[in-house]
């Protein structure tokens, strides 16, 4: 488990906290704690009370929506340094969505309604918070002008490219998607069928814009992809 000391470390490393003194820190870290959740653990369950937000110290974290027959839409697989749930802070009742872990992970967990008191005395955080917000709200139009500007050929590529950006690494000219996703969570990631992904990464390595590392990872050039969608 991590100590004050080592939540106070985590905390100056996050965007919404970076900028923040060592005494406007303190009370966020005053009313914070930290969990370790297994793979597969759920955190929390759509519809469950809204009471809490949590930030990743390590780990990654699957963020997904049921409808009612049961079918899995993720929207965002999140990893070391990421806050969740983001409308946390000004959403009153359920959590939008479930989460559940993918690899264990070490949470620090902050209760809503202390924060919130907090916000009153720091107004400045409200202006960062706002702002992590925003570019959420952006990535989420992006996402529907994909959806319905794009065929899902296009789709998967377009996904290909924002999960280097979020979930993978640079490597001169091309990208390295650190985690290991299943063609199953790619085809929940864009509303589409397993099969449909499985038939579209096959084609992209065909065609030399994708490749498979030794250690089962997918390797992109961003450039080419790109090319691939324009024409």
């Amino acid at each position: 488990m991590l100590n004050k000391e080592d939540i106070k470390k985590h905390l100056q490393t996050v965007p919404l906290f970076k900028e923040l003194s060592d005494d406007e820190l303190q009370p966020i870290i005053s009313i914070s704690s930290s969990r370790i959740y297994n793979a597969r653990s759920i955190i929390f369950m759509q519809e469950e009370p809204l009471d809490r937000v949590f930030f990743i110290h390590s780990g990654i974290v699957k963020i997904y929506k049921t409808d009612a027959t049961g079918k899995e839409q993720i929207v965002s697989v999140l990893e070391d340094g990421e806050m969740f749930p983001h409308a946390g802070f000004f959403r009153q009742g359920t959590f939008p969505a479930n989460a559940e872990v993918i690899k264990k992970a070490q949470l620090i967990v902050t209760p809503i309604k202390d924060f919130e008191k907090i916000l009153i005395q720091h107004p400045e955080l409200c202006i960062k918070l706002f702002r992590v917000l925003g570019g959420k709200i952006v990535d989420l139009q992006s996402r529907l002008e994909e959806k319905i500007l794009h065929n899902t050929y296009e789709q998967v590529i377009m996904l290909l490219l924002r999960l280097s950006k979020s979930n993978g690494v640079k490597l001169e000219n091309l990208y390295k998607i650190t985690t290991h996703f299943t063609n199953r969570e790619l085809a929940n990631m864009i509303g589409t069928s397993r099969e449909t992904v499985s038939r579209t990464l096959n084609q992209l390595r065909k065609k030399d814009l994708i490749e498979l590392d030794a250690e089962g990872f997918y390797v992109i050039d961003p450039d080419k992809l790109k090319e691939e969608i324009i024409h």
